[in-house]
């Protein structure tokens, strides 16, 4: 597969814009995928200058991610057109890397959203992405750029979306509904006079969902400077069409115990698109609870679901292999593998974050 970019910021080389058109789906996580796209971490503020022992802790943690998945489904990593030639010796022979100019490296919530147009065929939601709400520390003029460059790059026709959004920021179970999170797309420096009716209408045309089931709120630890104000998906995620798992943090001295306690009360009894009452599966969430800069928000449902694997983090914690336990029955004939994702959270996300799924290009049994 041959990719072409431009390396300058803001080159319009994706094909013509679907501003109108048919309604697309956005595939469940679980659907089969073509490959999986990653980003390779940039000398940034996030991660450290180049050469910093820091940015080679994000490096290795991110290198064994995409090593990981590779051994299930094809992977390509989006890599700064400066840092190329080092993502090629980090990530070796078996993953694809791409170059394009980059300022982070969550792909999840900077790169393209796929969607499956009525044909079957591939199409990609480019949401505005402005750094998770304008915030102070974060650098968006060239990850702004990249879900389109995305697209370009391997002929996928780009469906534009007004509304300030991120990958981490929902979740689809494939069949019509979606979980947001009020704190995000109704975020004043996201969507400043956004409505729940407004968001729902932009989100169902994008991603082909009729219903939307909003959370008040994310945990405690993604309030904080550093943090995305809510991302549902280290929260709650869908496992399957009527099961969400949903993160339970058991030790009241923890503020995340009286979150948990809210979002089960908000999801108790809900209905999914197609009429069916949630089943709500409780993931403990690891035992540690601070790290050095306050209470930790490890946890086990920022996954990965890829072709066969379900990625999952591990903190070195108990609780690993419980949670392991309930996705291997979440899942049935995935094999869970466990990846240390402690440095991953580190820098302010989990394995979800860094990776985006591209569908395969028509509708298929899950693998």
């Amino acid at each position: 597969m041959a990719f072409i970019y431009s390396t300058a910021v803001g080159d319009s080389a994706a094909p013509d814009h679907l501003s109108t058109g048919p309604a697309a789906r956005m595939p469940a996580e679980w659907e089969a995928h073509q490959r999986t796209w990653m980003a390779f971490p940039p000398p940034n503020d996030t991660f450290g200058p180049a050469g910093s022992p820091t940015l080679d802790r994000a490096r290795v943690a991110w290198t064994k991610v995409a090593q990981t998945i590779a051994r299930y489904e094809p992977v390509t990593v989006v890599a700064d057109p400066r840092d190329a030639t080092a993502a090629r010796e980090w990530l070796g022979g078996g993953i694809n890397v791409v170059e394009i100019p980059l300022d982070d490296a969550w792909l999840r919530d900077s790169g393209p959203t796929f969607v499956h147009q009525p044909d079957g065929s591939l199409a990609a939601v480019d949401w505005i992405f402005n750094g998770w709400g304008a915030q102070d520390w974060a650098a968006w003029t060239r990850d702004q750029h990249v879900a389109r460059t995305v697209a370009a790059g391997i002929g996928v026709p780009v469906r534009p979306s007004p509304l300030v959004n991120e990958g981490g920021g929902f979740h689809v179970d494939g069949e019509g509904t979606v979980l947001l999170t009020e704190t995000v797309q109704l975020d004043p420096g996201r969507n400043p006079g956004a409505t729940k009716e407004s968001v729902e209408a932009e989100v169902h045309a994008a991603l082909g969902t009729t219903k939307a089931i909003w959370l008040p709120r994310g945990l405690t630890r993604d309030y904080d400077e550093f943090g995305t104000r809510g991302h549902v998906d280290i929260v709650a995620a869908f496992a399957g069409a009527g099961t969400i798992l949903l993160h339970r943090q058991d030790d009241p001295a923890h503020p995340d115990h009286a979150v948990y306690l809210q979002l089960k009360t908000v999801l108790a009894g809900q209905l999914d698109a197609q009429g069916r009452p949630l089943r709500i599966i409780d993931v403990p969430a690891p035992t540690v609870l601070r790290d050095d800069e306050g209470y930790v928000d490890w946890s086990y449902i920022n996954h990965y679901v890829g072709n066969k694997v379900v990625l999952l983090c591990s903190f070195d914690d108990p609780n690993d292999a419980i949670a392991a336990g309930i996705l291997e029955r979440a899942y049935p004939g995935r094999r869970v593998e466990l990846v240390d994702a402690r440095d991953i959270f580190a820098f302010g996300g989990g394995i979800h974050c860094i990776t985006q799924q591209q569908p395969a290009a028509k509708d298929g049994g899950a693998l």
